[in-house]
């Protein structure tokens, strides 16, 4: 049976409101004192009820991360980065995939929120859930724009897409492609094909967009890709994500044509896994490390001044170029 807080009282040799004064650290309590409680606390692995402490009016210290999902090396490295920060911070997590279900993000919103987290960082592909609007908690967003007044921390996603589209036109590609969704608004990959599209038009070429989704099957997508490379219309490539990028390359040399002399590829994210595992693929890195401690340094300053009206604060951050073997 669960330990309760009277029995820790009674194993500690006080009374229940004594040790609920140390688990709350209110009042003076002599070292002594405390010390038995403590010790009670671990001989019965008793654990203080975090959500009632905050209905009380106390701060939980934990924080939910709202992401589609972990499968992505580039998602899965910036959760792990929020994470160890925040827990630097004094915080713990609650994780939620989201996928790309708005079914079920409003859900784990409504939980979230249900268990009285102290902030929210979201990442999610889904828009227009009215829960971000009616809630009063701090939240912070990466990448999107969710409702009005909310704080977005984002890299240079146009910029990316410029770069991208210069990259491989410097390095003599001249039938440029687009690779990833043309239809999702509000999306960043929106914004890099905005940037392709813009540089495409400035250096006089015709733009091209090949459709690869999100959700999306490896298998179905390498299947399109195939269909596609067959037909040699493309020597350069520009990938929505690295992901794609590195399904393109694989397809490329399975059909022998030549990377980087008969078709150029460039990827987007440039997570450490990429660059470790296939450091080949030239990609557009975002700043990870810089994207963590702005979430961090936002949510936390909403949280410590809750009762204060901010001013919605948007942090867009520059991008850079890993250059690999495949441009």
């Amino acid at each position: 049976m669960k330990p309760k807080l009277s029995d820790v009282a009674e194993e500690a040799g006080v009374s229940p409101t004594t040790v609920s004064r140390v688990i709350n650290n209110h009042g003076y309590l002599s070292a002594a004192t405390k010390q038995k409680v403590y010790d009670a606390m671990a001989t019965l692995n008793y654990q203080p009820n975090s959500l009632a402490r905050s209905l009380k009016g106390k701060k939980s210290h934990i924080i939910g991360l709202i992401f589609p999902g972990i499968t992505n090396p580039f998602f899965a490295e910036l959760i792990e980065k929020l994470e160890k920060q925040l827990f630097l911070q004094g915080y713990k997590v609650i994780l939620c995939n989201s996928a790309d279900d708005v079914a079920k993000e409003r859900n784990y919103l409504q939980m979230l929120i249900a268990n009285q987290v102290d902030g929210i960082i979201t990442g999610a592909h889904n828009l227009g859930i009215e829960e971000y609007q009616n809630t009063n908690l701090p939240i912070v967003a990466f990448d999107r724009r969710y409702t009005d007044g909310m704080p977005m921390i984002s890299s240079d996603n146009l910029q990316g897409g410029i770069l991208a589209t210069d990259t491989l036109y410097q390095a003599g590609a001249k039938n440029i492609y687009f690779m990833g969704n043309p239809n999702q608004k509000g999306n960043p990959t929106d914004r890099r094909l905005q940037g392709y599209r813009q540089q495409m038009a400035k250096l006089g070429l015709e733009n091209h967009v090949f459709p690869i989704f999100f959700d999306e099957t490896p298998k179905i997508k390498q299947v399109s890709i195939q269909q596609f490379l067959k037909k040699k219309q493309a020597d350069g490539i520009i990938c929505s994500d690295d992901l794609t990028a590195i399904l393109v390359l694989q397809t490329a040399r399975e059909l022998n044509i030549q990377v980087p002399n008969d078709l150029k590829i460039i990827g987007y994210d440039g997570s450490n896994f990429i660059r470790t595992y296939f450091p080949e693929l030239s990609t557009v890195v975002q700043p990870m490390d810089d994207i963590v401690m702005m979430l961090v340094e936002s949510l936390i300053n909403r949280i410590t001044n809750r009762e204060d009206k901010l001013e919605e604060s948007d942090f867009i951050l520059p991008v850079s170029l890993y250059h690999g073997g495949t441009v």
